[in-house]
């Protein structure tokens, strides 16, 4: 389960070569993937689930990192569901990319140490279809699909640092974690495996699983 060495691992900064990082749940974002992932954006923003969460090894612990994470689309298309064959299907080009944000995870930044001493969750992220959204949500277009990426950042103290940027962060993808965004869930089963998994769904009235 741990993602390594990504591509171009060579040449980074020796405060970021050698990071790792393992996806948590790592199986039940398996068996949503199986199914076909699907994560809700609403015009207020909604928090994914499963939760993006990782545990960090390979870091300096002494050193200062920034995590943060962006999510890019899988293709140029727009998909819509066929119920009758439980199937996604191409359904023209994407739309035109919405902004493209990043989300910092509100630690950053911190020690190396702190980072590796518990798992490491992104449940303040929030995914969101409105262009104008002025509240940092990661805007998405419905029926698009995309990839998180996760990426760590050494904090570089020398006062030309950004020459060195391209040196100073490690990025991760865990394919498993790929999902199409929709405003409302299109495969039933997608339904209930969020409802029997998410501590927080339990209470599930109208299709909306957050109060």
């Amino acid at each position: 389960g741990w993602a390594g060495e990504g591509p171009g691992a060579s040449g980074k900064n020796q405060h970021v070569c050698h990071a790792a990082a393992r996806l948590e749940m790592g199986s039940l974002w398996e068996e949503f993937n199986r199914l076909g992932t699907e994560m809700i954006v609403t015009k207020a923003g909604r928090r994914m689930f499963p939760t993006f969460q990782v545990k960090l090894s390979g870091l300096d612990p002494l050193a200062d990192y920034v995590l943060l994470m962006d999510f890019i689309p899988l293709d140029d298309k727009r998909y819509r569901y066929a119920f009758h064959s439980s199937s996604w299907l191409a359904a023209g080009r994407a739309e035109p990319a919405a902004p493209g944000r990043v989300h910092f995870h509100p630690d950053s930044p911190a020690k190396g140490a702190q980072w590796m001493r518990q798992i490491v969750s992104f449940d303040k992220l929030k995914l969101t279809n409105n262009l104008l959204d002025d509240n940092g949500h990661i805007i998405l277009n419905s029926m698009h699909r995309y990839q998180p990426r996760f990426h760590v950042v050494f904090v570089d103290p020398r006062r030309d640092s950004e020459r060195f940027a391209h040196q100073n962060f490690k990025s991760f993808s865990f394919p498993e974690t790929q999902f199409m965004a929709v405003t409302a869930y299109q495969n039933h089963r997608i339904t209930q495996l969020k409802i029997a998994s998410n501590p927080f769904a339990k209470g599930f009235r109208d299709g909306d699983p957050e109060p």
